[in-house]
């Protein structure tokens, strides 16, 4: 499928409850990072949508986030800013 198909598709399943996975190491300021940079593009997000679970050695940790999507640019601009921050490994 192209993506001038995929875009339309894409744009009407807003907005929507998406989950956000953010991956990096296990160092304390690293949930703190991830919850300001969700916060600034998702004031209205509760403690309470955050989970987390650490890696089976423990050096790295996985957060996950709920948020309300407003929309692909609302969330391009959200994953833009999580990959740019040198504490996150990966985000998807």
């Amino acid at each position: 499928m192209s993506d001038s198909l995929e875009t339309p598709l894409l744009d009407k399943a807003f907005p929507c409850e998406f989950p956000v996975k953010v991956m990096g190491a296990s160092v304390p300021e690293f949930h703190e990072r991830v919850e300001a940079i969700v916060r600034r593009h998702v004031p209205e997000v509760s403690s309470q949508a955050f989970s987390s679970r650490p890696s089976r050695n423990g050096r790295y940790v996985a957060i996950t986030v709920v948020v309300q999507a407003r929309s692909r640019e609302h969330m391009d601009g959200l994953y833009q800013e999580l990959s740019a921050c040198e504490l996150v490994t990966m985000a998807l």
